[in-house]
């Protein structure tokens, strides 16, 4: 296992659940670790106090991730606070829950707010990223996608597309920045967030046809994100599926 220590980690939608799981992850591995929000203050504070107390640097910034501005400011304060950015995990993510036969639900602000979240706002953060990325010698980028941009599923019609295309735009920077950077994706299927809390059939729906039986915990996405950051070095431009075979 590679130790990282003095390196420096940006996870978007970092306060809660995934972010929160690979933010506590890459501190142990020894990096220190902006945590972005853009609602969840006190979490993204308490998450910021544990990856502390892992002996690292870690700062919290507030931040929509679709206002390209604001994103640039972050990249800023990063390289300000840390003097460089080795890993960028753009896991902020939006939804609105709509059954897919209701299509005239799936109002136009409603794509606007799932595309700028989903879609441009990691193309933004990496955008913003890229140069202080090479500045270090090099470093990797992770998205968080879904299976629902594979399979068509999820929450909204919109979501589903909104990672189908980050899926994609994964594979256009992992071409287009390559051998410095590498770009990768993780796909979960179903997780223990609280973002499901109101959507237990959900839950249960996915666990009945998955072979593993059982939804996915914060830890088993973090596990993959952390790979990808700090050990696959010959992977790049990949979407690796996580969702205890279901997809398969």
């Amino acid at each position: 296992m590679k130790n990282l220590a003095g390196k420096a980690a940006l996870i978007t939608g970092g306060g809660t659940g995934v972010g929160r799981a690979a933010a506590l992850q890459l501190a142990a591995r020894g990096l220190h670790v902006a945590v972005n929000y853009s609602r969840s203050r006190d979490d993204t504070e308490q998450t910021a106090a544990a990856v502390r107390e892992r002996g690292v640097k870690a700062i919290a910034i507030e931040c929509n991730v679709a206002d390209d501005s604001a994103v640039r400011q972050m990249v800023e304060t990063c390289r300000r606070e840390f003097g460089r950015l080795d890993v960028v995990v753009n896991n902020a993510g939006t939804t609105h829950f709509i059954p897919h036969t209701d299509l005239e639900a799936l109002s136009e602000d409603k794509w606007d707010e799932i595309l700028a979240v989903n879609l441009k706002g990691p193309f933004f953060v990496s955008r913003a990223a890229i140069p202080l990325l090479r500045t270090g010698g090099g470093g990797s980028i992770v998205n968080v996608a879904s299976v629902a941009g594979l399979a068509g599923a999820g929450s909204s019609i919109a979501y589903a597309a909104s990672k189908g295309g980050l899926i994609t735009m994964t594979k256009s920077l992992a071409k287009a920045f390559a051998p410095d950077i590498r770009v990768n994706a993780v796909c979960p299927g179903v997780i223990i967030t609280r973002w499901l809390d109101d959507h237990p059939e959900m839950i249960d729906a996915a666990i009945k046809i998955t072979p593993l039986k059982r939804a996915s915990t914060t830890d088993d996405i973090a596990d993959a994100i952390t790979f990808l950051a700090c050990d696959a070095g010959m992977m790049t431009g990949q979407a690796l599926v996580i969702d205890g075979g279901r997809t398969m």
